[in-house]
């Protein structure tokens, strides 16, 4: 049986991203740089579906409670020409949490906890954050949301989210994925155990 297909964004930009600043579960508002990202990856996705011979009624949409994947998913379906709010919300799609590192930069948490750092640089696929969680136990919430889809659908979350997906899906083993970059403004599809890059 044919596996859904997964539209799937990002959020866009955010003041903490901006200034690299680790936000995992704190809910932060986007900037206008990243409406205007989030605003793009509908009109990319309006594209995707035009070529595809589909409309946006066709699909599921789900987002991240957060607000900076909430906002992101107002944007795409504005630009779709769909009610802003007419989507699910799944807590599972929420950012990995960073703990205690929350709302610090690499650089302040060098400093502070350079060692435990350190210890994550050389395991990232199953090290935790003091008080956070580790890319393997993000990936079974990811799964366990995955195994609810029943239909191809558009996903606004986050960065951490889709490195879980790539692995649960096969697209990247879990040794790579933790270090795979996923941009802001950009509409990745997931379809089988391939991952495609649009924008």
């Amino acid at each position: 049986m044919r596996r859904p297909t997964l539209y799937y964004i990002r959020h866009g930009e955010t003041d903490w991203n901006a200034e690299s600043r680790l936000q995992g579960q704190r809910d932060i508002a986007l900037n206008a740089l990243g409406r205007s990202q989030a605003t793009q990856c509908g009109q990319i996705l309006h594209d995707l579906m035009a070529r595809e011979g589909r409309i946006p009624a066709d699909f599921d949409y789900v987002a991240s409670p957060l607000i900076r994947a909430r906002t992101t998913m107002e944007l795409v379906r504005t630009a779709l020409g769909l009610d802003p709010l007419t989507y699910r919300v799944d807590a599972r799609l929420q950012e990995m949490s960073f703990g205690r590192w929350e709302g610090f930069t690499y650089s302040d948490v060098m400093k502070n906890d350079g060692d435990t750092l350190a210890a994550r640089e050389r395991d990232k696929w199953r090290f935790a954050p003091p008080g956070g969680e580790s890319y393997q136990q993000l990936t079974q919430r990811v799964g366990e949301w995955y195994a609810t889809v029943e239909r191809d659908s558009v996903v606004a979350a986050h960065g951490g989210t889709a490195r879980a997906l790539m692995v649960h899906l096969g697209v990247a083993p879990p040794e790579q994925a933790p270090h795979g970059t996923i941009d802001q403004g950009v509409v990745y599809v997931f379809a089988g155990d391939q991952m495609a890059r649009y924008g």
